[in-house]
């Protein structure tokens, strides 16, 4: 973590990594729109709504990522022989990326859901499940911000990340432990339900997830470290001000009586 997130010397959050994971990003990415949109059939069943696979299941997938390396840079940060701020940081980037990927799961299952059940939303296991992470995670950045004090902070979110991860594996077993309308498994099954250019197009899609993922956890880390630099050396900032208006101040009080001595007093009219 020394190397992403030293920033000394520069001036934004970007270098030469970024650069290499940004357009290697949009190279997936565009391979994955082409692929969706043109190379792929339609589905027999779902039709032209098929395509959304090309987007929801990697965005559920990288959901689940964020929220646990939330999880595992908190037991990180909890247990003493690794307890660092940088820990922390992690968590708190991954754990905002992750809720970000997380609206995009339930914006786009929500519109598959309109065109395969007739409704925008149903509380199905799965979809209610996923709903309550999003609430959850959702609460833990609200928590984050709540705590002025750093250490407490960092030792409560951490606490708070371990204990909110444990929703992701039962939010990923819902269609298996329920009855539920949401789709099984596609891919993790001796029997895939996908082939051909829809799988390739699905495994482009979770390689474009996953390079956009970690681009934006780099910068996302990277402004996190900012922000604690700033909130650490803008606090010392404030104390040397106020030591140094304090000091100020007192030079000026003992300066005036000495001011007032050395002035001659003006003579007297005969």
């Amino acid at each position: 973590m020394g190397s992403v997130g030293d920033l000394r010397g520069r001036r934004g959050t970007g270098d030469r990594v970024t650069r290499i994971l940004g357009w290697s990003t949009l190279v997936a990415v565009v391979a994955t729109a082409w692929v969706g949109l043109v190379v792929s059939p339609p589905d027999v069943v779902q039709g032209d709504l098929v395509r959304l696979i090309y987007v929801h299941p990697a965005a559920a997938t990288t959901c689940y990522v964020g929220f646990g390396l939330c999880a595992l840079a908190s037991l990180a940060y909890l247990w003493p022989r690794t307890r660092s701020w940088r820990w922390d940081q992690l968590a708190a980037a991954s754990a905002e990326i992750g809720v970000v990927f997380c609206v995009i799961t339930i914006v786009t299952g929500s519109i598959w859901g309109r065109g395969s059940w007739g409704v925008w939303w149903t509380w199905d296991a799965r979809l209610t499940l996923t709903a309550l992470l999003l609430a959850v995670f959702i609460g833990y950045l609200a928590l984050r911000r709540a705590i002025a004090d750093r250490r407490s902070r960092a030792m409560v979110s951490a606490v708070f990340g371990v204990v909110a991860a444990l929703l992701v594996p039962i939010d990923h077993e819902a269609t298996n432990w329920w009855q539920t309308l949401h789709q099984g498994n596609t891919l993790l099954r001796a029997n895939p339900l996908i082939h051909g250019w829809q799988l390739v197009g699905m495994l482009l899609s979770f390689a474009a997830f996953g390079l956009l993922f970690s681009w934006l956890l780099v910068h996302r880390f990277r402004v996190e470290v900012l922000e604690d630099r700033y909130e650490v050396e803008g606090f010392a900032t404030a104390i040397a001000e106020r030591r140094a208006e304090a000091g100020a101040g007192a030079g000026l009080e003992l300066a005036e009586p000495v001011v007032a001595a050395a002035t001659p007093e003006p003579a007297s009219q005969s």
